[in-house]
């Protein structure tokens, strides 16, 4: 049987905040944040470009909790 460890190297999240939004990546490996304004058009094509993305790479593996 084959074992396998992940371990989780950035969490991003996307915050709307009083019509404004916000990319909130965290490095868990050096204990960072930063934070980047997004545009409203970026946000509206993100599920389109993580479609392109995964058509490119592939399927990811579905995590199975931290």
């Amino acid at each position: 049987m084959e074992t396998s460890t992940q371990k989780l190297l950035f969490a991003a999240e996307l915050v709307e905040e009083n019509g404004t939004y916000a990319l909130v990546v965290e490095d868990l490996r050096r204990g960072t944040v930063q934070t980047t304004p997004v545009p409203k058009a970026m946000v509206d094509k993100l599920p389109a470009f993580l479609s392109a993305l995964t058509d490119k790479l592939g399927p990811v593996r579905q995590r199975r909790g931290w």
